[in-house]
């Protein structure tokens, strides 16, 4: 199979000739049709991710159609058109049993535990647990662009965040994840104050269903605009960038007994935030973390694709070819263009 790989951390990737991969008794071989960039694969790229094992492959956000499997895969059958969330669950410990495949200890991630989707097959482990089918409306660029940004906002809106009609939700971030929890929030009826530093970014919240935007470059107090836009501070607020500063203001922008939910991942030096807890415990604040999204739960989010009610459609920017994606990759710390880039064709 033609893929992109790489032996060093930080050393440009190459297309190279591989074996294809085989499946295992519990897993598929998925022909790859499309596959999302993701900052997450630059992270990897970089060395930033314990779990990457050189020499690799990328990739972690696809949808194709099976063509090989195990004798143990009993829901799926050769030719069905599925995707799967980026975290996978193994199916058989507590958490798994419990529902809450994205905390399994035992997890697979295409991309990152194991050789990813930048490549033309990519296998996939525990498929009866984490495949889910796609409905045929839903073309495969569309179903790749689902699988960490989407998937990880829906939960974080409608699970974590438990979003209802007529609330204020407070969106610190445009990019990826946080335009995917702009449509979601809209969708089901919340307003939303979108936040960034870079007006074209607003523009493109705005065309997602915000309500209100505010420029954190231009505003002297982040926190106080938004506590004026909604009368006295967001029900639900979402950090979608992964930033001190912003994980910071979307705490302090609730009002009393609001919602914080953590989506953006905090590395580096941002991985320790000084959290205004005073106030969490004055105020009964809830903080909630957001990690990807069980299989079981795409049900309700397609369904809402299918009908009209989300369009993640407009997140996407351009498709690409697997050797475009090479120079996309390495320069996704510095990437100024909106949309998600989708490798269609290799």
């Amino acid at each position: 199979m033609k893929a992109m790989y790489y032996e060093a951390f930080g050393v440009t990737p190459e297309i190279r000739i591989l074996p294809d991969p085989e499946p295992t008794e519990d897993g598929v071989v998925i022909k790859v049709e499309a596959t999302a960039l993701c900052r997450s694969d630059w992270h990897g790229w970089m060395g930033h991710d314990p779990d990457i094992t050189l020499p690799h492959v990328p990739g972690h956000e696809l949808a194709g159609r099976i063509v090989a499997k195990g004798k143990n895969v009993m829901r799926y059958k050769l030719g069905d058109r599925v995707t799967v969330p980026f975290v996978s669950g193994c199916g058989r410990c507590s958490e798994c049993h419990s529902g809450n495949h994205q905390v399994c200890p035992y997890q697979f991630q295409p991309g990152f535990t194991h050789w990813g989707s930048f490549a033309e097959y990519v296998a996939i482990a525990y498929a009866d647990t984490n495949l889910v089918k796609l409905p045929e409306e839903v073309d495969y660029a569309t179903a790749a662009s689902l699988g960490c940004r989407f998937a990880t906002a829906f939960r974080a809106i409608a699970d974590q965040g438990k979003v209802r009609g007529g609330e204020w939700v407070a969106v610190h971030g445009a990019g990826g994840v946080g335009l995917s929890a702009i449509m979601i929030a809209s969708a089901l009826g919340a307003n939303v104050v979108a936040v960034d530093i870079a007006e074209d970014k607003l523009a493109l919240a705005r065309g997602a269903g915000a309500a209100a935007t505010i420029n954190g470059a231009g505003s002297a107090d982040v926190v106080e605009a938004v506590r004026e836009i909604t009368g006295g501070g967001a029900h639900v607020s979402i950090d979608a960038l992964g930033h001190t500063t912003t994980c910071c203001n979307s705490i302090r922008n609730l009002r009393r007994r609001g919602r914080h939910v953590q989506v953006g991942l905090m590395l580096g030096s941002h991985s320790a935030p000084q959290i205004p807890m005073g106030q969490v415990i004055a105020h009964e604040l809830e903080i909630y973390g957001s990690h990807g999204m069980q299989a079981w739960r795409y049900e309700d989010m397609l369904a809402m694709i299918t009908g009209g009610k989300l369009d993640p459609r407009k997140l996407i920017g351009r498709h690409v070819s697997l050797e475009e994606a090479v120079p996309l990759l390495t320069a996704l710390d510095r990437a100024t263009e909106n949309g998600i880039s989708v490798i269609t064709r290799f």
